[in-house]
């Protein structure tokens, strides 16, 4: 069976962000992924999962490397990585553009899917190196799409500035949790948004 998506989960640990909050990011994917729903699309679909940590220019890093997810047992383990995931950097600035470059280039190393997407995660805007504006219309032109979840407290306005500067790709979209308290089950219904439904709308 064909892979359907190649997702790369891009997670900020950019300086706003305290180790608490890192935890609960990484907390909430894994249990998003271990839900059934998302769980059982995951695997209908054959998708390939990837987990990248980005901060600052020139700081991005792969958490856990792509996985084809064709069977619950290497969900599970796949979930378990990135729950367990080491946080690489601590104090640095918040380069979208940057994480978005990096994470593309990843797919290069991706299954053949017929879907790619960065779901990229954060709490505030870019303020070091190349604009994501920028880099997101390439995105767009390559046929990847950028969805984000955006956690609001850090900074006003950031839900609108993820929608005109980070988002690209034909039914891209931003979730919002309003802390990071919220943060796990926003992920899951954003995965569920994402893959299950989409799963399910192409398997018709």
């Amino acid at each position: 069976m064909a892979c359907d998506l190649a997702l790369i989960m891009a997670v900020d640990v950019s300086g706003s962000v305290d180790q608490q909050e890192f935890a609960t990011q990484m907390r909430g994917l894994a249990e998003g992924l271990r839900d059934p729903e998302v769980s059982d699309a995951l695997i209908t679909g054959q998708a390939a999962l990837m987990v990248v940590q980005w901060t600052g220019a020139s700081r991005q890093d792969v958490l856990v490397p792509w996985s084809l997810i064709d069977g619950p047992e290497v969900l599970a383990v796949f979930a378990e990585d990135t729950e367990n995931a080491q946080r690489r950097w601590r104090n640095f600035s918040t380069a979208i553009g940057e994480a978005l470059q990096f994470s593309a280039a990843q797919f290069s190393d991706a299954p053949a899917c017929t879907r790619r997407v960065i779901d990229i995660s954060g709490d505030g805007s870019s303020n070091e190196g190349v604009d994501p504006k920028d880099v997101r219309d390439l995105l767009g032109q390559l046929g990847i799409v950028v969805n984000a979840l955006v956690i609001e407290g850090a900074e006003e306005n950031i839900v609108d500035y993820f929608l005109q500067n980070v988002i690209s790709g034909s039914g891209s979209f931003v979730i919002t949790a309003n802390s990071y308290n919220e943060y796990p089950e926003k992920m899951r219904l954003k995965l569920l948004r994402e893959i299950a439904k989409q799963v399910a709308s192409n398997s018709k």
